[in-house]
């Protein structure tokens, strides 16, 4: 979904639904990470934009204390409770760019689907500048791509967009480009600017498929989707998940998640 800046105190007004809605990541992701940055119980670990934490369970597995900065408050306390099990978890509610933080402290810093939330000059700066030396910077995102196989129900739902979101948002949600190896070099090379080395990436993908009733859930969960006036929203929303079960009630995501690793000498 396209990212509109300014939209991102939308997520904590959904916050339960979120937690419910969004995917978490795939196992090899974390093998990867944590191969390229093991990590125990001596370890401290810093999430930037925890959301509902879908990507944090598996690093407070390794036993490390994890310092998540999350700006929506009803996130935070859906976190505290979430996580209450680990008592090296805690929440920080503010913005990571405002946060006043201790300089190399950390033996890692990740943010899932966040980051983008961040000016990248301060967040890359703050990040290198927080984490102790060879520490690593994990940041990752999911690419969701529309049903490829069910074409005509893709298409109607495109053309729905075109009525309800572009007549709201005042410009086109665009169509679908594949997230390439290419998008994520590019992307996890950024890192070398700011002073990181050893910089690697990689790719993991997954489907997942929704009822029609569950995809719309999720859709309420997207910043762009939530800004739309709530009769717009609903009458939208009503047409989607009507097209959804007159073509047979199901609709698949195709994800692309992309990896960036990056150490600090």
């Amino acid at each position: 979904m396209p990212v509109i800046q300014g939209l991102g105190w939308t997520f904590d007004t959904v916050s339960a639904t979120y937690e419910k809605m969004r995917p978490g990541y795939v196992d090899a992701l974390y093998e990867t990470l944590l191969a390229y940055q093991p990590l125990n119980e001596t370890s401290r670990a810093m999430e930037v934009g925890i959301g509902g934490g879908q990507a944090t369970k598996p690093v407070l597995d390794t036993g490390c204390a994890v310092l998540a900065v999350e700006p929506g408050e009803n996130f935070c306390q859906l976190c505290q409770e979430k996580f209450k099990a680990y008592p090296a978890f805690r929440t920080l509610h503010g913005k990571f760019e405002e946060a006043d933080l201790p300089e190399s402290t950390y033996d890692l810093v990740y943010s899932a689907s966040a980051f983008h939330w961040v000016p990248e000059d301060i967040g890359y700066r703050k990040v290198f500048q927080i984490l102790k030396s060879g520490g690593t910077f994990a940041r990752f995102a999911n690419h969701p791509h529309p049903d490829k196989e069910r074409i005509q129900l893709t298409a109607e739902i495109d053309a729905l967009y075109e009525d309800y979101y572009s007549g709201y948002h005042k410009r086109s949600k665009g169509k679908p480009v594949p997230y390439t190896e290419e998008a994520a070099r590019q992307r996890a090379e950024i890192a070398s600017g700011y002073g990181f080395t050893d910089i690697r990436w990689a790719m993991f993908h997954r489907t997942r498929t929704f009822t029609a009733a569950e995809y719309i859930q999720l859709l309420g969960t997207y910043s762009d989707h939530i800004a739309i006036d709530e009769p717009t929203r609903n009458r939208f929303f009503a047409a989607i998940e009507d097209a959804i079960n007159r073509h047979g009630g199901l609709f698949t995501i195709y994800d692309t998640i992309d990896l960036q690793l990056a150490r600090k000498p």
